[in-house]
């Protein structure tokens, strides 16, 4: 079965990525085509970047950095949810993907973005970082808006269409993890 990690690309305090992770992951278990996990960067305390070595040489010195390189090569394919922060992704999203290299290879991702214009600066800054690591993003993408999907941009209410991008979203992460496998065996 393909496995899917679904990241919560932020660490704040009062972050609303953590509910809109549980909603997919809510919505992608109902499917039965893959098994769908929740990967929370807070769950794994990730320092600014502090590897001697580039992650491209594989070699770890971390215990941190270990860890999440063994729960990332554990996926077929990610849902990525981040927030915009002045027109980016967030740095604690950036600093998680760039403790690794080989772990994201070949492997396929979607997007859900989130922030005042629906976070979509954010993902396309996210999309030229994993092209950069061989991920191949999904065109299908999901976003959420603070006016519209959220009250009181706070509290998490998705406009009734946001089901169907998610839907199409996952049918692409999932085609897609499978469609690369062999790469990946490969490798």
């Amino acid at each position: 079965m393909i496995n899917i990690g679904i990241i919560i690309g932020s660490t704040r305090p009062g972050r609303n990525g953590e509910n809109i992770a549980r909603w997919i992951h809510d919505l992608a278990v109902k499917r039965g085509d893959a098994h769908f996990e929740l990967i929370d960067l807070a769950d794994f305390a990730l320092p600014h970047l502090d590897e001697p070595m580039p992650a491209a040489y594989n070699q770890y010195a971390q215990d941190h950095t270990k860890a999440w390189s063994a729960r990332i090569a554990a996926f077929d394919g990610f849902v990525f949810v981040t927030p915009e922060y002045n027109h980016s992704t967030s740095g604690v999203l950036k600093n998680a993907i760039d403790f690794l290299y080989s772990e994201w290879q070949d492997k396929a991702a979607g997007l859900v973005s989130y922030g005042v214009d629906g976070g979509v600066r954010a993902a396309e800054h996210l999309r030229q970082v994993l092209g950069q690591l061989k991920v191949a993003d999904v065109p299908a993408q999901v976003t959420l808006s603070l006016f519209h999907d959220f009250e009181n941009m706070s509290v998490f209410r998705p406009a009734e269409r946001q089901e169907a991008q998610v839907t199409t979203m996952l049918d692409q992460v999932v085609a897609w993890s499978g469609a690369l496998k062999p790469l990946r065996t490969a490798a």
